[in-house]
C-alpha cells in the first residue's frame, strides 16, 4: 500500500514540530503540509487531499471538532488534544483515533497504524467490489478493436508488432505493440509468457508434450528454457 499523505493543523508549533518528527520517523506516512491557522488548512485541504489529518480541538476562529465536519468524506481525522472531556464528541464524528497531549511516539505510531489498516480495508474492499476485467482494446489499422480475453488463444510477438491469435476468426489481429506491453495488458492469472514471442491463454491450452510443447488450438508452441520453471510450477498446481 501507498504511503498515507497526512497534514497538521494545530496552533501550537511546538506541537506541530513534534507531529511532524513523528510523521517522518514512521514509513507509512507522509506529510504533505502543516497549519497553525485551521482557516487557512480548511482553505488548502480540497487542493492538497490528504488522506490523513492530525488535528488539535481547541484552537481561534474554528475549533477541530467543526473543522473535522467539513473534510471531504474520504478524509480520516486523528484528533489530538490536551482535554480529555472532547474523547467522546470525537468519535461522534467518525475520528480513527484521539491521542491525548503531551502525545508518546508509541501511542502516535499506534493510532497511526489504525489509520493504516483502515485504509487497507477500505482498498481491499474496493477492489473486491469492482467488476472483474474481461476484455480489452487493441488498435487495429487506426481501429480499436473490442478483444474478449476469452477469445484469446496466444500472443505472437514479431518484432514491433503482436499477432493476437483468435478463436472466432482465422486471421489474427495484428498491431503496434511490443510483447512486455501485451504480457502487461493480460491478466496474469489467465495469461503467461512461455517464450520470448508467445503469451498463452492457460484456459486455451489442450494439451502438454513431455518436451514441453503446448497444443493451444491448432498451433504447437514451446516453452523455451527461460519460463519452464514458472510455467511447470503452474502445472503442478492446477493439473497434477
Amino acid at each position: 500500500m501507498k504511503k498515507l499523505r497526512c497534514i497538521v493543523v494545530d496552533d501550537e508549533p511546538l506541537a506541530v514540530k513534534m507531529l511532524e518528527g513523528f510523521i517522518a520517523r514512521t514509513p507509512f506516512l507522509e506529510l504533505a503540509a502543516s497549519f497553525n491557522d485551521p482557516v487557512l488548512a480548511l482553505s488548502e485541504i480540497r487542493n492538497i487531499g490528504p488522506e490523513l489529518v492530525f488535528l488539535d480541538i481547541q484552537m481561534p476562529d474554528l475549533d477541530g471538532m467543526e473543522l473535522s465536519r467539513m473534510l471531504p468524506s474520504e478524509t480520516r481525522v486523528i484528533f489530538t488534544t490536551a482535554f480529555k472531556q472532547y474523547a467522546f464528541e470525537s468519535y461522534e464524528v467518525s475520528a480513527l483515533d484521539f491521542l491525548l497531549k503531551p502525545i508518546r511516539y508509541q501511542k502516535f505510531l499506534e493510532a497511526a497504524q489504525k489509520a493504516q489498516e483502515w485504509f487497507a480495508l477500505k482498498e481491499a474492499s474496493a477492489a473486491a467490489s469492482a467488476p472483474e476485467k474481461t476484455s480489452i482494446f487493441i488498435k487495429v489499422d487506426g481501429v480499436l478493436r473490442k478483444v474478449d480475453f476469452a477469445d484469446i488463444q496466444y500472443v505472437e510477438g514479431m518484432k514491433d508488432y503482436v499477432m493476437f491469435h483468435l478463436r472466432s476468426q482465422r486471421a489474427p489481429l495484428v498491431t503496434h505493440l511490443t510483447m512486455k506491453a501485451a504480457e502487461d495488458m493480460l491478466p496474469q492469472d489467465r495469461f503467461m509468457r512461455i517464450h520470448r514471442s508467445f503469451i498463452v491463454n492457460l484456459e486455451q491450452i489442450t494439451s502438454v508434450s513431455a518436451q514441453s510443447d503446448v497444443l493451444v488450438g491448432d498451433a504447437l508452441l514451446h516453452v523455451s528454457e527461460g519460463y519452464k520453471e514458472a510455467f511447470d510450477s503452474y502445472l503442478k498446481k492446477m493439473y497434477l
